[in-house]
């Protein structure tokens, strides 16, 4: 899979530089392959490949990166769907672990920089054009304001952008890992039958794509409806065309937990800047998702409600929006060395 350069960015020495967005699912790699141009997209299924050295590597002897200077990349920058603490990585939605240095030493890199996906897609947030971006609600963004940051995808990425100066920091946030409280009947249900399979419900447990999952199961019993398992893009599917009620009511009930979550998180940063969906599952669903109990939630806050109101909710519809922040936080990385 290939695309476009994606957008321009400050002027870059050393280029190519190498950027990567990985996640439980798919590999994304891009090349800052001229100073302010990213291109040579490419996306690898995590699955195809043993570890992610082998992923980098495979990337870099396509024969369309070579000929753009790949084998000359001394410095790289890889947003991962993880926490990054120390050199020893883990994935949690998949079974890739790596030493960071002994990465950089067997790719030959001079830098390797590594920071959790949803930071990196954080730093990006002030860089997004009006047109990779689209809101859905709420008032006017407070300039400078705080910003937050939440997506369903394979997992829950939460983090958030704080004014800092004249620049911003991200935050290293675990919040999809927060416990999930519903606030009414329907959900209380789907939290009973979750807490079957599970001693701990996270927000991430049920707004993620097993978490699509997981509330159709929930809501079939609750129905009595006896439904054959279905996984998440065929759950999407039928919603969006209209072939199940039941698919249609699980995107409902995701959505407006989504909201409750988003709104927590405007609260609690107090994002007056607005709050950002990415993720893979919500850009997915189009105006359905505009037209869904999303906003609603998002603003049921009792006392807070007017506050949450003026509050701008919007989903990013860029297609590799981590790499504008990956690409930010490598030259960042690099004008402190």
């Amino acid at each position: 899979m290939t695309a476009q350069p994606i957008s321009t960015l400050p002027p870059t020495a050393d280029a190519p530089r190498l950027l990567a967005d990985i996640g439980g699912t798919n590999a994304r790699f891009a090349l800052e392959s001229t100073p302010g141009c990213i291109d040579h997209v490419e996306v690898l299924p995590c699955a195809a490949h043993e570890s992610l050295t082998q992923a980098l590597r495979a990337y870099l002897a396509l024969p369309s990166i070579v000929a753009a200077g790949g084998a000359a990349i001394r410095h790289a920058a890889i947003a991962i769907a993880n926490p990054v603490k120390g050199d020893l990585v883990r994935m949690t939605n998949h079974h890739w672990e790596f030493s960071i240095e002994a990465m950089r030493l067997e790719c030959g890199f001079q830098t390797l920089v590594l920071v959790n996906d949803f930071t990196a897609l954080a730093r990006s947030l002030p860089l997004l054009s009006a047109t990779q971006k689209y809101q859905v609600g709420g008032g006017t963004a407070l300039e400078h304001g705080a910003l937050g940051l939440i997506g369903p995808g394979t997992g829950l990425g939460v983090s958030g952008l704080i004014p800092c100066g004249d620049g911003w920091s991200a935050l290293l946030s675990e919040g999809g890992h927060v416990s999930f409280s519903p606030v009414n009947e329907i959900e209380i249900a789907i939290l009973q039958f979750a807490l079957r399979e599970f001693d701990h419900v996270s927000a991430e447990r049920l707004l993620s794509g097993v978490g699509l999952e997981l509330i159709y199961r929930a809501l079939a019993e609750r129905a009595g409806v006896a439904e054959s398992a279905l996984n998440a893009p065929e759950i999407l599917r039928r919603a969006l065309a209209g072939e199940s009620a039941l698919c249609d009511q699980v995107i409902d009930v995701f959505c407006q937990m989504l909201g409750t979550i988003a709104g927590n998180l405007a609260v609690t940063l107090g994002a007056r800047g607005g709050v950002y969906i990415g993720g893979g599952i919500v850009p997915r669903l189009g105006e359905r998702f505009a037209q869904s109990g999303f906003r609603a939630s998002f603003e049921q806050k009792g006392r807070f409600a007017g506050y949450l109101s003026q509050v701008p909710t919007y989903v990013i519809s860029a297609q590799y929006p981590a790499f504008l922040g990956v690409a930010a936080i490598l030259s960042e990385a690099l004008a402190a060395a």
